[in-house]
């Protein structure tokens, strides 16, 4: 019998340096992930479940929310999670994949992402599909500025995505 089921929905939240956060995932892997958030109420309730939906499991995030929390602590991580976008388009997968190699610390613009996915005319569809990112954090689009260098627009609030580059920036430790 495997260690997960594939008909279950697993879910975990966690304190980390900058608030808890949310995880929700398949047997694929994690298909939610919520940004820092001030309790733990709210970061399961960011994750759109409904009580007994899902089988709340730290063994299966273990991994995950170790990176996750070194993240926060400043460490430069390169997410290995497995991931599940099935339930996104084939564009919104293509967008968020060529995001996800963005590398930490480091920034690319709407249009870049739109010429890696071999559609150089649609900078803006980009910025859609990564308003829909599930994945923040894990699938970098904080790391996507305009092609002035501006913030852009960012689902978790401009603010958020300020503290984040800056904690990418300010990173002095090891990599992980």
């Amino acid at each position: 019998m495997p260690l997960f089921e594939k008909e279950e929905l697993y879910f975990v939240s966690f304190k980390t340096a900058a608030g808890w956060v949310g995880l929700r995932g398949t047997y694929r892997g994690i298909s939610r992930m919520t940004l820092p958030r001030k309790s733990r109420e709210q970061a399961i309730k960011d994750l759109g479940l409904e009580p007994d939906q899902a089988v709340y499991s730290v063994e299966y995030f273990k991994f995950s929310m170790e990176q996750i929390m070194a993240y926060f602590n400043g460490y430069k991580i390169d997410f290995l999670a497995n991931v599940d976008l099935s339930q996104a388009s084939p564009f919104e997968r293509s967008v968020w994949e060529a995001t996800r190699k963005i590398p930490y610390g480091e920034t690319r613009s709407y249009l870049w992402v739109a010429q890696q996915i071999k559609k150089p005319e649609a900078p803006r569809a980009v910025g859609q599909a990564l308003g829909k990112n599930p994945l923040p954090i894990i699938i970098p689009c904080h790391r996507v500025l305009t092609s002035d260098g501006k913030l852009g627009g960012y689902r978790g609030g401009l603010e958020m995505k300020r503290f984040l580059l800056n904690l990418e920036s300010n990173c002095g430790l090891s990599s992980g």
